[in-house]
């Protein structure tokens, strides 16, 4: 008998029903489905019984690679109905695909992603010929809304024209020739009885060919062919067993088994509707899967008449304004519409632009969401929005209680029953954490959180290493997918805290997560608890530190861990070996940075945080670091004399210079630095004195009420600032004004009082202090208001109109 092969779209109701016909009418001896193989021992477990949708989850790491990938079936798909009806058919039923952890999968983080892409070029010429929008809406003229009758053919005749002119990549090729060597062991194994082969239409052709065997179409591909095509894809290191394959003890061939030294497994999770849509980003297969659901069940007819009053229901409890007008428009429409088209029965399209017809009256500024693929963009029209959320549908797959979990998940309940945590999702905590008893909690509650499982926030507690807050609040969080996250957690690590240093050390890892996300990490895994996690995490984060290129981030990191370090009572990392190496790499790399620091003018506060941390590290902590203060004071000396340096940078290396202590024979006196630096103008005189007072103001504010600093200087700061801004002319003044306001907003409300104060004796003006920095309006645009008043006053005289004196 024939090997039958079947080319399906994945989530498609019309392959779906020629599946079950298919196995009704053949009663093969084998089902061979598109799959991942490993689960092949599992089948009774996937099909205990579960509320779809569902998902086969898989994952796989090692010291190289993470990956993690779906496999998701519905009621629908046509894999799902190939396992449910070949087992009700008596059949031996198998899945024949590599497994997801296999290299093939490498890019791809769902089994099922449509190949569309690769035959673009196809499906636009067939969209052209037929006059529609997409791909989505080609494959529902064609194959869902037509008559049943000859789907088979037309499905073969569209896969092979698709395949003809796409490429498949290297992935493709092996999952073929590992498919092809199920199929030769499954017709050798049948006799006379038929095989069927259910895989994606991409895969169809290639299979024929590669098989050996004879098709429904009775073509008997030469031997030497598929030998040779089994040879070609040369990227599995399997071999023997007479097919170019390793065969099991059971005569089938093995199941590719993952490295010694790697962790991986596959599980089954629950699976939404929403997951499934492809206006959320989903890739593979049907859009729309609650339409598509209402098509399985009742047929195209029936899903019309309910998404018209499911989206007509959703509006109006939105306060949309539909009235039984519009709907009684929007059937019509509809109607008319699968009319014109040609359509034997409604299809999807028909039935939303007869919606969008019959219920949007303004402009739209892009196209309706269903004319491409994609997810829906922010803005959307309301109207649009509701239809396209009817469409997908609310439904959350549910697992049969006896579904195997991970062991992460037992660990996490034990966990949360142990330390009454278990009290359900609705429940709030205060937590002192001075209380080693509410610390544990918090830190399992940490770990969740970082492992991206639902079902509490916090919404109170510390936010930095010196945050001197000690109590936290978690409250209640809408938690839909909680099964779900915990089984995909648990490829991180059989434990809690196992499992959350991984997924931390992974985050260190992450070149998209960002220069911002080290100091993320370290905090997150001070709040896990450093001492249950691994020594390994904070090694990584050390040598990532060292691989940051920019000083901002790199200074958060320092000035986390510093006052971890110096300052921690609660977490039991204070004066830690581990945030040693990481404040002393963190340092020596920043100063590095800093110095060879160029740019344009502008202060760039995240920078002069990072030499704010520099000083600190020198000044708290000089034990942990290999280089010597002396060195960290002639480094900002060099840094302060750089004419490249930027400007802010070079108050701030001023600042940490004066901060550490004058190198012999040098002048560390402000006030003789802020002259030099004013003949540069008032702009770079003002982001000169933002670096200065962001390291220094405390030495500077001396400065100011002594009228000296170091070097006998007879002058004070504020002395030298007040003279040469009471000379710049107006037009310099105005354009200055901004920097030097940043600048002194370092200072705080009390020194500043006492700068004013300085500012009104020197004028002899007795005053309030507090009172003139109390303005009744932006001193800017006071200033700016007296420039224009001054320019209509020369005005006005010069034309003879000014006012008499």
């Amino acid at each position: 008998m024939p090997a039958v092969f079947l080319g399906v779209r994945h989530h498609s109701p019309a392959c779906a029903r020629l599946v079950e016909r298919t196995i009704e009418e053949l009663r093969p001896a084998h089902v061979l489905v598109e799959g991942p193989a490993e689960m092949n021992a599992r089948l009774d477990e996937l099909l205990l019984g579960h509320e779809l949708p569902v998902a086969v989850f898989s994952h796989y790491r090692d010291g190289h690679r993470a990956a993690t990938s779906w496999a998701p079936l519905c009621d629908y798909s046509p894999e799902w109905v190939a396992l449910r009806a070949g087992r009700a058919a008596g059949a031996e039923v198998r899945f024949i695909d590599l497994p997801a952890w296999h290299p093939a999968f490498a890019e791809r983080a769902n089994r099922y992603a449509d190949a569309e892409v690769r035959y673009a070029e196809a499906t636009e010429r067939l969209c052209r010929h037929f006059a529609v929008d997409s791909s989505d809406a080609l494959w529902d003229r064609l194959f869902e809304v037509e008559p049943d009758d000859g789907l088979a053919a037309r499905l073969d005749a569209y896969f092979a024209l698709v395949r003809g002119d796409a490429e498949a990549d290297a992935g493709d090729r092996a999952r073929e020739a590992y498919m092809a060597a199920w199929v030769r062991r499954a017709v050798a194994a049948a006799g006379e009885r038929p095989v069927l082969v259910v895989t994606g239409g991409f895969h169809q052709p290639a299979l024929r060919a590669l098989a050996g065997v004879r098709g429904t179409d009775g073509i008997v591909a030469p031997s030497g062919e598929a030998v040779g095509a089994v040879g070609a894809a040369g990227e599995l290191p399997f071999g023997g067993g007479g097919d170019g394959w390793a065969l099991g003890a059971d005569g089938w061939p093995q199941v590719p088994a993952p490295p010694a030294e790697a962790r991986a497994g596959s599980f089954l999770v629950p699976y939404s509707f929403r997951q499934l849509d492809a206006f959320a980003g989903y890739q593979s297969g049907m859009p729309s899967p609650g339409y598509y659901q209402q098509v399985w069940e009742a047929g195209p007819e029936a899903a019309a008449d309910g998404l018209l009053r499911t989206v007509v229901e959703r509006l109006r409890a939105r306060k949309f304004p539909v009235s039984t007008a519009d709907l009684i428009a929007a059937r019509s429409l509809a109607q008319g519409l699968t009319a014109l088209r040609g359509h034997p029965r409604p299809a999807r399209i028909d039935v939303l632009d007869g919606l969008a017809g019959a219920l949007i009256t303004d402009d739209l500024d892009r196209p309706l969401p269903w004319t491409s693929r994609g997810t829906l963009s922010t803005g959307s029209h309301p109207a649009v929005v509701e239809m396209v959320a009817a469409c997908s549908g609310d439904r959350t797959g549910r697992l049969h209680p006896a579904t195997p979990a991970p062991p992460l998940v037992h660990d996490v309940a034990a966990q949360l029953a142990r330390l009454g945590l278990d009290g359900g999702h609705g429940s709030s905590y205060r937590l002192d954490l001075t209380d080693a008893t509410d610390l544990e909690r918090s830190r399992v509650l940490h770990r969740l959180r970082v492992l991206g499982i639902p079902g509490h926030g916090r919404t109170a507690g510390p936010e930095h290493g010196i945050d001197p807050v000690f109590t936290e609040r978690w409250e209640p969080r809408s938690s839909p997918g909680r099964e779900a996250a915990l089984v995909e957690a648990g490829a991180y690590g059989a434990g809690l805290a196992e499992a959350a240093a991984a997924a931390l050390t992974e985050r260190t890892h992450d070149a998209e997560a960002g220069a911002d996300a080290p100091a993320g990490v370290l905090f997150d895994a001070v709040l896990c608890g450093v001492g249950a996690l691994s020594e390994q995490l904070l090694a990584e984060l050390a040598a990532r530190v060292g691989e940051l290129k920019t000083p901002g981030p790199l200074g958060d990191v320092l000035a986390t861990a510093l006052g971890l370090w110096r300052h921690d009572r609660v977490y039991g990392v204070a004066r830690g070996p581990l945030l040693g190496a990481v404040i002393d790499g963190a340092t020596g790399r920043l100063l590095w940075l800093l110095e060879g620091a160029r740019g344009a003018s502008g202060v760039d506060f995240p920078r002069l945080r990072a030499v704010v941390a520099v000083r600190d590290a020198v000044l708290h902590a000089p034990e942990l670091l290999a280089a010597s203060r002396a060195t960290v004071a002639g480094i900002a000396q060099r840094i302060s004399r750089d004419p490249d340096a930027p400007i802010d940078l070079r108050g701030a290396a001023f600042g940490l210079h004066r901060a550490l202590g004058a190198v012999p024979g040098t002048s560390t006196d402000p006030a003789e630095a802020v002259r030099t630096v004013a003949a540069a103008g008032p702009d770079a005189l003002g982001d000169w004195l933002a670096g200065l007072f962001a390291l220094a103001r405390d030495e500077v504010t001396g400065a100011v009420e002594s009228g000296g600093g170091d070097g006998g200087a007879t002058e004070s700061l504020v002395d030298v600032l007040d003279s040469l801004v009471c000379a710049l002319p107006d037009g310099d003044f105005l354009s200055g004004l901004p920097a030097l306001r940043q600048a002194f907003a370092f200072f705080p409300p009390r020194e500043r009082e006492r700068i004013a104060g300085k500012l009104l004796e020197r004028r002899g003006v007795r005053g309030s202090a507090h009172g003139l920095l109390r303005t009744t309006a932006d001193p800017l645009l006071i200033a700016r208001a007296g420039a224009l008043e001054e320019n209509v006053s020369r005005v006005l005289s010069r034309y003879g109109l000014g006012a008499a004196s």
